[in-house]
């Protein structure tokens, strides 16, 4: 079973090949880091806009790559929530007029089921095992932030433990390299200097620490490093920088780790793994691995391709779907809500 997958959820227009058992034969994605760079931030007209003319292009190169035509498909599967409602709206738009022009069945697919079940593409030698279910996973991006427990490939059998009550770990990222000049993405910029700084130079204080709660914050570490910033005089030096981005990393990852082995433990599972964005962050990946080691517990890290915004865990979550009789008909929209029933409320205060 072959299934082509497309993904326009924010930023990235991908289409991938995928077979039943996660292999990829093809992942294409094309990015649009530096049409948003010198806003900061992604912007949703110029985001949409750009998948338009992006999408032709990755298709034709996904098909390409996988060496097959859109006949020798069983079916089209494409991200319809959550996201940039516009962004969406190009993606499953274009998945209608293919899935039609072929007689193929299509199928809509949730962005954070796709991230929660990445571990299971195959890529190749370097292939982490695939978990085993029940399993907790951390899935963590600019947009979402939570921890869930995975019984099986299905929205109705995935159960938040604790999510963000505010802004996301990579918004955070994104926003504390931003007060830096970092520019954007900012993830990668910290990380890539956190290596070189001290993280104890600076004393942040850890968002929400208590590993008895699985729920998370991080708005208040951005504003601890705003106000750092804003009060140094004068203005930090390179090596001052690397240490703010040190402390930052430090503590957000430090968090992260910790909450996602106490879920894990609470829950009784054998295996954790990472996905989303931020699961590409080196500290984060040695800190969760070495934390469940310690604990006798499986890490499973899936490969940067794999956590990053990418149509293959797409194409393979509609291909589980077309495998247990699932079909979508032309009315599938697109909607900025996740499938998934969330626990977390957002916003302060006691619970």
């Amino acid at each position: 079973m072959l299934v082509l997958g497309l993904e326009s959820s924010c930023d990235e227009t991908g289409a991938a090949v995928v077979d039943a058992d996660g292999r990829v034969l093809s992942d294409v994605v094309q990015t649009q880091i530096g049409l948003h760079a010198p806003y900061g931030g992604v912007v949703p007209e110029l985001a949409s806009r750009d998948h338009l003319r992006n999408v032709p292009v990755v298709v034709r190169a996904a098909l390409e790559r996988a060496r097959v035509g859109l006949a020798d498909l069983a079916g089209v599967a494409v991200t319809n929530r959550p996201g940039l409602v516009g962004a969406l709206l190009v993606g499953v738009q274009a998945a209608k007029g293919l899935a039609w022009a072929a007689a193929k069945p299509l199928v809509g697919v949730d962005h954070l089921v796709g991230h929660l079940l990445s571990a299971f593409l195959r890529r190749g030698p370097g292939d982490a095992p695939c978990p085993e279910f029940p399993y907790v996973c951390l899935l963590a991006s600019g947009g979402h932030t939570a921890i869930y427990r995975v019984d099986a490939p299905r929205p109705e059998a995935i159960v938040e433990l604790g999510a963000t009550r505010d802004d996301a770990a990579g918004e955070a990222f994104d926003k504390v390299a931003k007060l830096l000049g970092l520019g954007y993405p900012g993830g990668p910029a910290i990380d890539r200097l956190a290596a070189a700084g001290r993280a104890g130079r600076f004393q942040l204080s850890a968002p929400m620490p208590s590993p008895r709660s699985f729920e998370m914050s991080f708005s208040g570490i951005k504003t601890q490093v705003a106000q750092l910033v804003a009060n140094t005089r004068p203005a930090l030096d390179a090596q001052s920088v690397s240490d703010v981005c040190a402390a930052f990393q430090s503590a957000v990852t430090a968090v992260l780790a910790r909450k996602t082995l106490a879920a894990a433990e609470r829950e009784g599972v054998r295996d954790v793994v990472l996905g989303g964005g931020v699961a590409a962050n080196l500290e984060l990946r040695e800190r969760v691995t070495a934390l469940a080691t310690s604990r006798g517990i499986r890490a499973i890290v899936p490969p940067l391709a794999s956590c990053t915004d990418n149509a293959a865990m797409i194409a393979y979550t509609g291909a589980v779907r077309l495998a247990s009789g699932a079909r979508d008909d032309w009315t599938l929209t697109a909607t900025s809500a996740t499938s998934l029933p969330q626990l977390t409320r957002k916003g302060r205060g006691r619970r």
